[in-house]
């Protein structure tokens, strides 16, 4: 059997020769074509075709999961990001856990995942990579030796060794 009788025909999907599995749509009355990204599963990039169609060319689109119609995620407007962040969500519906990938025998590759204006702001002003909170630190915390020139008493009986001895 040629491994092209057992890859999966979606329609608007196809496969890169590395194996990741892509799609586009042609926007209607243009020639230009909305990317909607690079994916691990074919069905994923199927799910992400099948919201811009919908999308783009009405309820009677042909689809890959017309089954699955009401619970894709609809763009808020025509305008390609819109699209494509629409997609993108309905793709990552179809992503296969960890384990499933190693059972088919695939290997486990990063997926990029679009993330919001507003969450890549949260990740930017996070208090463990702030400048104001690192600021905040020095003045609560006392500048010195935090005991004066004097150690505690305890420490007068300590022996030192080396670890290298």
């Amino acid at each position: 059997m040629k491994e092209q009788d057992t890859v999966p025909v979606y329609i608007g999907v196809r496969k890169r020769k590395w194996g990741k599995w892509v799609s586009e749509i042609r926007e209607p009355g243009k020639k230009t074509r909305i990317w909607l990204g690079s994916y691990e599963a074919a069905e994923m990039a199927a799910a992400a075709y099948d919201v811009a169609a919908l999308h783009l060319k009405g309820p009677n689109a042909r689809l890959n999961f017309p089954e699955l119609v009401n619970s894709f995620p609809k763009p808020v407007s025509s305008n390609a990001e819109d699209v494509q962040l629409a997609a993108q969500q309905a793709a990552t519906r179809f992503r296969r856990p960890t384990w499933q990938q190693e059972a088919a025998g695939g290997a486990v590759v990063p997926v990029r995942v679009g993330l919001s204006p507003s969450q890549i702001q949260a990740i930017n002003e996070s208090p463990l990579d702030s400048p104001k909170m690192w600021m905040e630190l020095e003045c609560a915390l006392p500048v010195g030796e935090p005991y004066g020139s004097n150690p505690p008493e305890e420490w007068d009986d300590t022996d030192y060794y080396s670890i290298w001895d």
